[in-house]
C-alpha cells in the first residue's frame, strides 16, 4: 500500500492539531479508550467540546499553553493509503522543527485562519514548504463557521495565497474551505458550503499522486554498508547495501562506481532473499556488481552516461536550528547521504527575510531559525545534485563536534 508524508503548518492557534484531531476521529483512526482519555482531560480544563487537539499535543507545555511546540508524528491508515502526518509548530521560534518535519513531506498542509487572512506565518510556511521541495501544498482554509461558511472570505484568501505563491517555485497548489472543529470538508463534505465543489480533504490526501515525485531518472545510490555474509552458502557473496536515491536499476546496467570512477555491471538485486527485476527510490536493496572493486559506505554507484556533480566548493540555504550562531570561517562535521565529511564556512552570502523574499546582504549573524545561503568548502568532494532536481543527494546536516548536535539543515542549490 502506498505511503504518503504530510506535514502541518500555519499561525499560532489555527487549529493544526485540531484538524489532525478530527482527522483521526472522523477517518475512525482512534481507539475508543483513546476518545475517552482526551475527553476526560477536556472536561478536566473546563472546554465546552472535547479538545481533539490533545490527540497530538502530548508535551506538557503544549497543553498548558494550547500550542504545539515540538514535532509529533502520528499514523494512520484508509483502505486506499498509509499515512505519516508532521504536526509542526506554528511559533517563529520553532522554524527548525518545522523544517525537520517537512523535509521529507510529500505534502504540506498550511492552515489558514478564515478571520484573519493571510499573515506573516502564512508567507514564512509557503516560502520554507517551496525551499524544501515539497511538491504538494494544499491551503485549508480554517474556521469557516466563525466567518459563517462566506464563500467572498474564502476567494479573497485564495486570491491573497495565489499572489504570493507565484513568486515562489511551488509545482501543485490546491484549496479547500474548511472547519477543522466542526468537521466541514475534513472527512464528510459540507452541507454549510454547498458552493465549494472540491473533494474532501481525506479525499484528496488519499487520492493525489505522489508517485512522481522521487526523481526515477538520476540513478544514485549512496552505499551505506558492505554485505559479506562469511558463510558456507554464500561463501563468495559480495553485496552493497543502501537507499536508492534516484533513478531505476536493473540487473545488466552499466554502472559507475564513485569516487573511484570504476565500471562494472549490475549483477543481481536483492531484497529480502528475493531477487528482484528492478529496483528503485526509495527502495532499500542490495546490489551484487559482477566485478570485485574496492567499495565502501560514503560511495555513490551512478550510471556513467549522468553522473552527479563533484565538487567541494557547495553553495547551500541553510536552515540554522542551534542556540549558539553561525561562525564565519567555522568548522563543522557534515552528514551528505551516507558520506562524512568536514566543511568550512567559506562565504556566508546573504539572510533571507522570509516575508518580503528579500534578501539582508549586510547582516551576516545567523542565529537560531534563521536561513541564510553560505558556501561551504568540504574536506572531500561530495557527490550531489541540486536539491531541487533530488531532495535526497541535495540535502546535507552540518554538526557541532564539540557538542555531536546537528546544527543546521541545508539546501545545495
Amino acid at each position: 500500500m502506498e505511503l504518503l508524508r504530510f506535514t502541518t503548518a500555519g499561525s499560532v492557534d489555527d487549529g493544526k492539531s485540531t484538524l489532525i484531531g478530527r482527522l483521526l476521529y472522523d477517518s475512525k483512526s482512534i481507539f475508543e479508550d483513546q476518545y475517552e482519555a482526551i475527553e476526560e482531560s477536556s472536561k478536566r480544563k473546563g472546554d465546552e467540546n472535547v479538545n481533539l487537539a490533545l490527540l497530538t499535543d502530548g508535551l506538557r507545555a503544549e497543553r498548558e499553553q494550547g500550542i504545539t511546540i515540538d514535532v509529533a508524528y502520528r499514523y494512520f491508515a484508509t483502505p486506499k493509503r498509509k499515512f505519516i502526518i508532521a504536526d509542526t509548530p506554528g511559533h517563529i521560534q520553532y522554524t527548525r522543527n518545522m523544517v525537520t518535519g517537512a523535509s521529507t513531506a510529500n505534502l504540506a498542509l498550511i492552515l489558514v485562519d478564515a478571520r484573519k487572512g493571510v499573515v506573516e506565518q502564512t508567507h514564512r510556511h509557503t516560502f520554507i514548504a517551496a525551499l524544501l521541495g515539497i511538491p504538494h501544498v494544499v491551503f485549508c482554509i480554517n474556521k469557516m463557521d466563525l466567518v459563517d461558511y462566506d464563500e467572498d472570505t474564502y476567494n479573497k484568501i485564495k486570491e491573497d495565497i495565489e499572489s504570493f505563491s507565484s513568486k515562489l517555485d511551488v509545482k501543485d497548489i490546491r484549496f479547500i474551505p474548511i472547519s477543522a472543529l466542526k468537521g466541514d470538508n475534513v472527512v464528510h463534505e459540507s452541507e454549510n458550503m454547498a458552493w465549494y465543489k472540491g473533494g474532501t480533504l481525506l479525499y484528496l490526501l488519499e487520492n493525489i499522486h505522489i508517485g512522481s515525485d522521487h526523481n526515477h531518472i538520476d540513478c544514485r545510490f549512496p552505499v551505506q554498508y558492505v554485505v559479506r555474509p562469511q558463510s558456507d552458502k554464500f561463501h563468495d557473496f559480495r553485496g552493497y547495501a543502501g537507499r536508492i536515491a534516484g533513478g531505476i536499476f536493473k540487473p545488466g546496467d552499466e554502472v559507475v562506481v564513485l569516487p573511484s570512477g570504476f565500471s562494472s555491471r549490475v549483477k543481481s538485486i536483492e531484497s529480502y532473499e528475493t531477487e528482484l527485476d528492478e529496483a528503485f527510490a526509495p527502495m532499500s536493496v542490495t546490489i551484487q556488481l559482477e566485478d570485485d572493486i574496492d567499495i565502501s559506505r560514503g560511495d555513490m554507484i551512478v550510471r556513467d552516461h549522468n553522473r552527479p556533480h563533484v565538487d567541494q566548493d557547495i553553495d547551500i540555504m541553510l536552515c540554522w536550528m542551534n542556540d549558539k550562531p553561525l561562525v564565519a570561517n567555522g568548522k563543522y562535521g557534515l552528514k551528505h547521504t551516507t558520506n562524512d565529511a568536514r566543511c568550512l564556512v567559506k562565504n556566508i552570502h546573504y539572510k533571507v527575510d522570509i516575508n518580503t523574499l528579500h534578501r539582508i546582504e549586510d547582516d551576516k549573524n545567523i542565529k537560531m531559525n534563521d536561513i541564510a545561503r553560505v558556501t561551504l568548502r568540504t574536506t572531500k568532494p561530495l557527490f550531489y545534485d541540486r536539491y531541487s532536481r533530488n531532495r535526497i543527494t541535495g540535502s546535507v546536516i552540518l554538526i557541532d563536534e564539540g557538542t555531536n548536535e546537528t546544527v543546521a539543515a541545508g539546501m545545495i542549490i
